[in-house]
């Protein structure tokens, strides 16, 4: 094989945020960068250039990270399957490689924190494991380990170390809440509960002050609770009248004391640290996942759960939004016929429309709670096809995004796949029932042309020939079937032991490539009355990812 043949696909940019990882945004010591997760990746952004570094070694989805006091180290967990164990990866922030990898916890690691001076790196595990471990940055190695909370409660959800000291941190979950010491010598943690009184709490994240005096804890209730680390007893809790809706997420100390608080609703708020009364109040969309201070608190940055990342200046207490994206399965890419310029992507719920060059968002055409399944524009531009798992082909102009038309019941089990021809007045569609159907459309008028029944499987692309006579469907049923548009009858069909995803024409349509699940890479010969095809089954190219995995 010749030696550049070998070489890799290089990745440019991406366009995306892994919003529900829980304080997954971070903001590096330098002021400059960005962090954060997006599915087996560590992104390192530029804030100003918007250029991107990539951080690769996992194995799985990324569950958590953090950052060193002095930024000189980054640490992610990750989700495994059930039985495994999952990795923790220390990288070196300059050399953007890995520095250790430790491995102990099984299936999750829930939370990770670094030490004030960058000597141990605490892990906890998840449900799963239930676990706490202190691991030596110097050499790799795990120090101790204990569970995390007693048997009487539930798993812990956040760890975070004292500002002063390396031999203490504190975990909060699940009714628990415990104040730990390490013990270097003996090799061991010893916990403390703290005592809370009366008060029952689920606590999502913690935050230390500066001098290591006291702890708050941000709740599902809704409130925020004030613990004294050295007397391990609580203190004083708010606000205890009107608490913040679906509960506290993420809270970060700002350089006043006071308290930056992201909730379930969307709210960023800033609270007194001394009566815990709102001092300035905003709301974007989404769950809030993320705070990231920039600076001594200038700026500051917003992550939520629907993938969305927020800048605000705090002095206004205005934002913009700087990136978005889907926050769940992207079901289909696809450009426009000879542009590179735009591309246009499905999900549950939407479809946008991107700036390749930029990643801008053009446009965004909703449909709530709905999947689209596939999307494909017109070759003449006048609009925007998808199909729908409510049986619907929706049709929309692409300058505006309003509906131009709608084919009701177009298949049976949700449309899954669709093509139209280079005069842009046919419209071949596939369905979760297996059936392939031509469609005779204007503005005015869609009827439908002929039903064409072989497939056993949903049909999951469908691509068609340039002179518009033939077209080739690719089903879940391993076949993959090129269709007569001018009979409406089946020429071929193409019988593989795998799950057939994607399937495309070479350019000079001597070939068709086809993706599916074999996880393997053939090439077979076979031929039709009108010309010579080969096959390439590619395993696992599929047209379906996640965006923040």
């Amino acid at each position: 094989m010749a030696d550049d043949a070998k070489e890799w696909l290089e990745l440019q940019s991406t366009i995306g945020f892994a919003g529900g990882v829980s304080n997954g945004l971070l903001v590096h010591q330098d002021g400059k960068h960005v962090i954060y997760p997006l599915g087996c990746t560590l992104v390192v952004e530029d804030i100003v250039s918007k250029r991107q570094t990539f951080l690769r070694g996992h194995t799985g989805v990324i569950s958590c990270i953090a950052c060193s006091s002095s930024g000189r180290y980054l640490a992610s967990g990750q989700t495994t399957h059930m039985g495994f164990k999952a990795d923790v990866i220390v990288w070196d922030y300059e050399a953007k490689q890995i520095h250790t990898r430790m491995t102990l916890h099984k299936v999750k690691v829930q939370a990770l924190t670094f030490s004030a001076h960058e000597k141990f790196l605490a892990t906890l595990g998840g449900q799963d494991d239930g676990s706490v471990v202190i691991w030596n940055l110097s050499t790799g190695d795990a120090l101790c380990g204990s569970p995390a909370t007693m048997q009487s409660a539930g798993p812990a959800y956040a760890i975070a170390f004292a500002n002063n000291s390396d031999h203490i941190f504190v975990t909060g979950g699940d009714h628990t809440l415990r104040v730990w010491e390490v013990d270097e010598v003996n090799r061991k943690i010893r916990a403390t509960d703290c005592n809370l009184g009366q008060l029952r709490r689920i606590f999502k994240c913690l935050q230390v002050t500066e001098d290591d005096q006291y702890v708050y804890c941000g709740t599902t209730s809704g409130d925020v609770l004030q613990i004294n680390m050295s007397t391990k007893l609580f203190r004083d809790f708010g606000p205890q009248k009107q608490k913040f809706s679906q509960g506290v997420n993420t809270l970060t100390l700002l350089p006043t004391g006071n308290l930056l608080l992201g909730t379930g609703d969307g709210t960023v708020a800033v609270i007194s640290y001394k009566n815990f009364k709102t001092i300035k109040c905003s709301k974007v969309s989404g769950q809030i996942t993320s705070l990231a201070l920039r600076g001594r608190g200038h700026q500051f940055f917003v992550g939520t759960a629907l993938s969305h990342i927020y800048q605000f200046d705090f002095t206004s207490f205005k934002y913009t939004l700087t990136t978005a994206c889907h926050n769940d399965l992207i079901t289909d890419v696809m450009f426009p016929r000879d542009s590179s310029e735009l591309f246009a992507t499905s999900s549950n719920g939407d479809i946008r429309v991107w700036h390749a060059d930029t990643g801008k968002e053009l446009l965004r055409i909703t449909v709530p709670n709905m999947m689209c399944h596939a999307v494909d524009f017109l070759p003449n531009g006048r609009a925007i096809l998808s199909g729908w798992e409510d049986g619907k082909i929706r049709s929309f102009y692409p300058e505006s995004g309003k509906q131009m038309y709608i084919i009701h019941n177009a298949h049976n089990k949700g449309v899954t796949a669709v093509a139209v021809t280079s005069d842009s007045k046919r419209i071949i569609s596939g369905g979760g029932e297996g059936q392939v159907r031509v469609w005779d459309v204007s503005p005015q008028l869609q009827t439908m042309r002929e039903a064409m029944k072989e497939h056993k499987g949903a049909v999951t692309c469908i691509k068609v020939r340039k002179n518009d006579q033939e077209c080739v469907s690719a089903s879940s049923d391993g076949t993959c079937i090129i269709w007569d548009l001018v009979r409406f009858v089946r020429n071929q069909v193409i019988f593989a032991n795998t799950l057939f995803r994607a399937v495309c024409y070479r350019p000079d349509e001597c070939q068709i490539i086809t993706g599916g699940t074999d996880r393997k890479v053939n090439k077979n010969q076979f031929s039709i009355t009108s010309s010579d095809y080969s096959r390439l089954v590619i395993g696992r190219l599929t047209m379906v990812a996640r965006s923040g995995n």
